[in-house]
């Protein structure tokens, strides 16, 4: 069966970034009839917060992105330690005490010399009285995965094969020396234990995606398929990453952008397939196919999801804006041709009363100066509503004989006067809708 998951850190809110891997994994589920996992990376408990847990979890609501279980890695602290002695009997674990300082010392002299900044194992060529002499100056250490030096290889579902020398990556560091464990093991130990069959991550995870396999294979565990897709740029092509805090979830969601606008879109950008609204996740997770999409980086430009919102919005019924609706005083009776008639000139849910001022008669005019003349002339000829259906066309077709006025110079002036705007529904079916006459001083 197909085992995929989510594992974000609730040290803040879901961004446009994470959400990507969010609804890869979640459609690659779906789509197999198989089982999505939320597993929370709460494993640092000075970052990882409850509302960030909740924030998750709502956010993933909102979208309709369902879990079949969740899980959280700070309850598995005993089976990631057990995982650790496991690799420590294998000699696939050692403790090391170089400081951030002599880190940074040994990688700028790598550097300097053209060779890759790679540890260089020093902690492994230590005697037992070193090791006891620097436990007593410096306490714990941190603890790496001791790599084998060879080439590691899978068959990623975007990137196509990868093959990475082990030699040029250093050992990872897999627990602190607060004896943190790191999402690294962590996320090693539950892919194995929760038989996840899929992983869809980020490119920036390649290189940690080749230690895991290697971890993986240590710990007699399956290894995943792998799929790394491509990082989101801004629109011009910039890191996004500087701006993700304007881009969580929850800010979109205040602004009125629909779910599903959000996520047509990021089931299709990057991909060889064109971005068109779905109508449903059924529809999503019928057209998904992650072959589809490459290894460049990806432009994202937040504004991409107004009109596709406005879409979403435009084939909504009145009942979905109800709430509205009814915040804006638009009578029970009214709400369904009222929405038929102002739809497709809504933006969001949020805005769906705002042309009510319109038709109940409170609208601001907007007369020019040099038009008022006329439109004085032009409501003494309008009688009281309620408005046939055909009132605009006779009432604009009796102005035009008695004042000789046609085209833009006839409708613009009149259409402002009533609405105060110069865009908006078609005045024929705003007409029947004027619960007062429309007035001016």
């Amino acid at each position: 069966m197909t085992v995929t998951r989510f594992a974000p850190s609730p040290t803040g809110y879901l961004h446009v970034g994470n959400l990507r891997s969010a609804l890869f994994n979640w459609l690659i589920a779906r789509k197999a009839g198989g089982t999505f996992i939320l597993r929370l990376d709460d494993t640092d408990p000075e970052r990882s917060k409850e509302e960030y847990v909740d924030g998750i979890r709502e956010d993933l609501e909102w979208l309709g992105l369902t879990w079949d279980r969740e899980e959280r890695q700070s309850a598995r602290l005993d089976r990631y330690a057990d995982a650790a002695d496991q690799l420590r009997e294998m000699g696939r674990f050692y403790e090391a005490w170089e400081t951030p300082t002599e880190l940074d010392l040994k990688r700028k002299k790598l550097l300097n010399m053209g060779r890759p900044p790679v540890y260089d194992r020093a902690a492994l060529a230590l005697s037992d009285d070193e090791k006891a002499a620097l436990r007593r100056n410096r306490g714990t250490g941190v603890w790496r995965f001791k790599l084998d030096q060879e080439r590691i290889e899978w068959t990623d579902g975007i990137l196509g094969d990868v093959s990475i020398d082990a030699a040029s990556v250093s050992d990872p560091v897999l627990i602190r020396q607060d004896g943190q464990v790191l999402y690294t093991l962590a996320s090693v130990v539950d892919d194995t234990d929760m038989g996840v069959t899929d992983v869809v991550r980020g490119a920036d995870h390649v290189t940690n995606t080749a230690t895991q396999v290697q971890m993986i294979r240590a710990l007699g565990g399956h290894v995943p398929d792998f799929a790394h897709h491509s990082l989101l740029t801004g629109p011009t092509g910039e890191a996004l990453s500087k701006r993700l805090g304007t881009l969580a979830l929850r800010d979109l969601r205040a602004r009125g952008i629909e779910p599903m606008a959000i996520l047509s879109l990021m089931a299709r950008i990057g991909s060889a397939d064109p971005v068109e609204l779905r109508g449903s996740h059924d529809e999503l997770i019928e057209g998904f196919d992650i072959s589809r999409f490459g290894s460049a980086p990806t432009k994202f430009d937040v504004e991409d999801l107004v009109p596709i919102t406005a879409s979403v919005v435009h084939g909504l019924d009145a009942l979905d804006v109800d709430e509205a609706l009814s915040r804006a005083g638009v009578p029970d009776r009214l709400r369904k041709p009222y929405w038929s008639v102002v739809r497709g000139n809504t933006a969001t849910r949020a805005e769906a009363g705002a042309w009510w001022p319109v038709f109940s008669g409170h609208a601001t005019p907007e007369i020019a100066e040099e038009d008022r003349e006329f439109v004085v002339k032009a409501f003494e000829m309008l009688g009281d509503p309620p408005y046939a259906d055909d009132a605009w066309s006779d009432w604009t077709n009796a102005v035009k004989a008695e004042t000789g006025r046609k085209g833009r110079g006839l409708f613009m002036p009149l259409r402002l006067a009533v609405t105060g705007q110069a865009r908006g529904p078609e005045m024929a079916d705003v007409m029947p809708l004027l619960q007062k006459k429309p007035s001016f001083d």
